[in-house]
Order: C-alpha cells, then sequence, then structure tokens
C-alpha cells in the first residue's frame, strides 16, 4: 500500500479555502488544492495527482515543502525571474544615463566603453553578451556609424566626388533642344 500523504496544520481549512479562491496564480491555486487535499482528506500521492491534475512528485515537493515552510512555501514569487544579475534593474537604468547623456551631447558611444564601465561598476569581468541584452533589455539599438562601405572603392568615390558636380550642374537636354520647323512657301 502507498504511504498516505499528510500535511501539518499550519493553517486552518478555511484559511486554506480562502487562499484558492483569493489565488492570482493558477499554479499557486493548485498548490493550494493539493494542501486542501491533504488536509481534509489524507491519501497517497497518486490519487492526491489525479485528483488535482499535476504529477506525484509535485504532489510530494508541495507538501513536503508546505510542512517545512508552512504558507511561505507557496507563496514564492514563481519560476524564472533575474537571480543571477549583476545590477537590478533600476542600477542598470542608472548605469545607462551617464552614456544616455554623452549621446545627446553629440558623442558617440561604443559597446566597448560600456563594457569597460560596467566592468568598473560590477568590479569583475563579464562577457559581451551580457552588455549586449543589457542593451536590449532598455530598448538600445545597435547603431554603428561608418566612415566608408567595407566594400567601397576609395578610388572610384574620389573620382565621383569630381564629376558629381559637373553633371549636377550640367543643363538637361530637354531645356537644350531646340524644335526646327521647315516652312514652306
Amino acid at each position: 500500500m502507498a504511504r498516505v500523504s499528510r500535511v501539518e496544520p499550519h493553517l486552518t481549512l478555511e484559511q486554506i479555502k480562502q487562499k484558492i479562491a483569493t489565488c492570482d496564480h493558477p499554479r499557486r491555486q493548485q498548490k493550494w488544492l493539493i494542501v486542501y487535499n491533504a488536509l481534509v482528506e489524507p491519501r497517497p500521492a497518486s490519487a492526491i495527482a489525479l485528483h488535482t491534475g499535476t504529477t506525484v512528485r509535485t504532489v510530494h515537493e508541495v507538501i513536503s515543502n508546505y510542512n517545512r515552510l508552512a504558507a511561505a512555501a507557496i507563496e514564492t514569487s514563481g519560476k524564472g525571474g533575474r537571480h543571477n544579475s549583476y545590477l537590478s534593474k533600476e542600477e542598470e537604468t542608472a548605469f545607462l544615463e551617464q552614456f544616455v547623456d554623452a549621446a545627446q551631447t553629440g558623442k558617440i558611444t561604443t559597446i566597448t566603453q560600456i563594457h569597460q564601465a560596467f566592468e568598473k561598476q560590477v568590479g569583475r569581468e563579464v562577457d559581451s553578451s551580457t552588455i549586449y541584452r543589457l542593451l536590449e533589455r532598455h530598448g538600445w539599438r545597435k547603431l554603428t556609424p561608418r566612415p566608408y562601405h567595407p566594400k567601397g572603392d576609395r578610388l572610384q568615390q574620389e573620382a565621383f566626388k569630381k564629376t558629381f558636380l559637373i553633371w549636377l550642374n550640367k543643363p538637361s537636354l530637354a531645356e537644350n533642344r531646340t524644335i526646327l520647323v521647315r516652312y514652306s512657301c
């Protein structure tokens, strides 16, 4: 026979029902339903999983965490998030402000400058992809001004510059056209 899953009575039955009714996230509501089922009718985890639409492993984890940490185990911030970030979003915004000010005065900001300043602020080396993700998170675009096209021919460009003004100032053929009409008397 399978082991019966039981929960510690950290909260009353009414408090758990209130949590289920007022949950703002379906996953959290599902966890409260697991606790409710284990409190009202203790039974094997497989039966609770079947009743709540979860896996047996989830039932074991939820009950174990609830027994150790009470309601704090269920009321977590959820999956995902920036758990390994160098700076908070507010700190990142403040960090990028110095480069916004430079850009507004007409100075060009490069990734290398931002990368060096970021490493100096966090006090360690970071990969360049970190800087690109930082800039993308804050809506920056990568614009690189180039003095010339990489595939361009400098000699042809110089020759074009010399002849372009002559060509531009040349009167068009339509203006110089004269109509010759032969009159017969």
